[in-house]
């Protein structure tokens, strides 16, 4: 039991010092739930526990299938890989090494603070590591593909097993939903996630703060995939990338107690003053497509600000 778990990293998330006793050890695993007595007198290791806290995924039969697959691509297809590595540690024990090696991959920018020179990466890897770990969640765990972080010059993609269980236009503001239920309290418990359907609303934060294009949320049969894209310029973006920024922006600030004005698109774009007649086209666009409604018909033009339809 102790040589195939990683009881020590088990601790190490729930920040605690490791007991010195095996007995304690099990005695700890056993209130998660993670192990548990079996009529021969010895204990049975729960799927949980091994998807989570394996030291090595092919220790437990199928469940190595479930390792999550991370591959670098040189250009923008899939003919040609640079590199491919399956992570073989459980989700929770091998969390950090999966997103430093994406992290290690990303493509970088210099900028300068002052007098000194800095590289950062082109996404920001808070939402990068919200969509691994909402992958890891969320997957169907009947279906024998991995999740898959696929990293491409101008994209990333996130792709697990599984359709998403709410509409993809609501996926900010739906109340949480999971397969899996367990997985996701652990991960919580283990401060790797919230559990609290936040992660879709990090993510577009994250990207706004940044003047990102948004997120993509795709539906291919039988999975979810969830694609980031390198920086553009508002004028640079094409229409329904544009038209997508517009509601998750006015989404993200309705379920914050806010509406959404010329001026906070703008500010989300990084956009100047001078944009604002480009950016009132934009707001007719989203308003046209049924994305986005005008909060008070009766307000003046310049008055006026904006709720996603569903408000």
């Amino acid at each position: 039991m102790l040589r195939v778990l990683d009881w020590g990293e088990y601790f190490h998330l729930r920040k605690q010092a490791p007991p010195e006793r095996p007995e304690s050890i099990l005695a700890a695993l056993e209130t998660d739930e993670l192990i548990r007595r079996c009529d021969a007198g010895r204990y049975d290791i729960t799927n949980p526990a091994a998807i989570l806290l394996a030291r090595d995924l092919r220790n437990f039969g199928s469940l190595q299938l479930k390792a999550v697959r991370v591959i670098h691509y040189p250009g923008r297809s899939r003919l040609v890989a640079n590199g491919e590595r399956e992570a073989m540690a459980g989700y929770a024990a091998g969390f950090e090494a999966i997103c430093d090696y994406v992290e290690a991959r990303l493509p970088v920018r210099e900028v300068f603070e002052g007098v000194f020179r800095r590289s950062l990466p082109d996404f920001p890897m808070p939402a990068v590591r919200e969509l691994i770990a909402n992958a890891m969640i969320h997957q169907e765990f009947h279906d024998s593909g991995p999740p898959r972080v696929e990293i491409f010059e101008g994209r990333i993609e996130v792709t697990n097993p599984g359709e998403p269980l709410v509409a993809l236009d609501r996926l900010l503001d739906s109340p949480p939903a999971t397969r899996n239920r367990k997985v996701a309290t652990l991960m919580r418990r283990f401060h790797l996630a919230e559990e609290r359907g936040l992660g879709i609303d990090r993510v577009v934060r994250e990207l706004e703060q940044q003047h990102l294009p948004p997120p993509r949320f795709d539906r291919p049969p039988g999975f979810t995939r969830i694609l980031l894209f390198g920086r553009r310029s508002f004028g640079a973006m094409e229409r329904e990338e544009r038209l997508r920024a517009i509601y998750l922006h006015a989404s993200l600030r309705f379920v914050s107690g806010a509406t959404t004005t010329n001026r906070t698109v703008r500010e989300r774009f990084g956009a100047p003053e001078s944009q604002h007649s480009a950016v009132s086209r934009a707001l007719r666009e989203a308003v046209d497509a049924g994305l986005i409604r005008i909060r008070d018909p009766n307000a003046g033009f310049r008055a006026r600000d904006y709720v996603p339809f569903w408000a």
